[in-house]
């Protein structure tokens, strides 16, 4: 099941299957569907939890349940949320979706992917699990690349992209703050 990691080069679309490869024995617990109302407060309290105590996202304001419920409601196509549950029904214990990289037109072949779980559940593959079927929803959708938007110091967020084949292409020099510290962001593409 497992294999040697390919070399890392632009266009290669083994990494994706080496993200899907190395996880498989491990997340055959889990399963992926789409996201609905439904799931708004699990959902809310795994990206609430963030907000308040980590650097997962640059949201300094928790959302209220009401704003989850939209953000759900709005969301389709490629861009439906989907979430990781435990065995085929069991609770909710991660959440990713694919948004627009940048508004303009000239932007809308690039996605830019979310990745949340639970952190009673992190290093258990679910994030990997999540990221894979990203990967394929966008490629079946027809875009031709991902970025991932991660602050700098996240090592668990960057291993995860660098384990999915997405390449370091850039640092935003102290472009948020919170927590009173400035933020570096970290670019990170796969060519799809």
């Amino acid at each position: 099941m497992y294999r040697s990691r390919p070399n890392n080069h632009r266009g290669d679309s083994s990494f994706a299957y080496y993200c899907l490869e190395s996880m498989a024995a491990t997340n055959s617990a889990f399963s992926i569907r789409t996201a609905t109302v439904d799931d708004a407060s699990t959902i809310l309290g795994i990206y609430n939890h963030e907000v308040a105590t980590y650097l997962t996202t640059t949201d300094l304001v928790p959302r209220s349940l009401e704003a989850q419920q939209t953000w759900l409601s709005e969301r389709s196509g490629a861009f439906s949320a989907v979430v990781a549950v435990d065995g085929s029904r069991g609770p909710v214990v991660g959440f990713a979706s694919l948004s627009p990289y940048k508004e303009r037109a000239a932007y809308r072949t690039t996605v830019e992917n979310s990745v949340y779980v639970s952190r009673e559940h992190a290093g258990r593959g679910i994030g990997r699990l999540l990221m894979t079927h990203l990967i394929e929803v966008a490629r079946d959708s027809g875009f031709h690349s991902m970025i991932g938007r991660i602050e700098a110091t996240s090592v668990a967020s960057r291993a995860l992209h660098e384990a999915c084949g997405f390449e370091l292409v850039g640092i935003e020099r102290q472009v948020g703050r919170k927590f009173n510290r400035w933020l570096d962001i970290a670019v990170m593409q796969l060519m799809l």
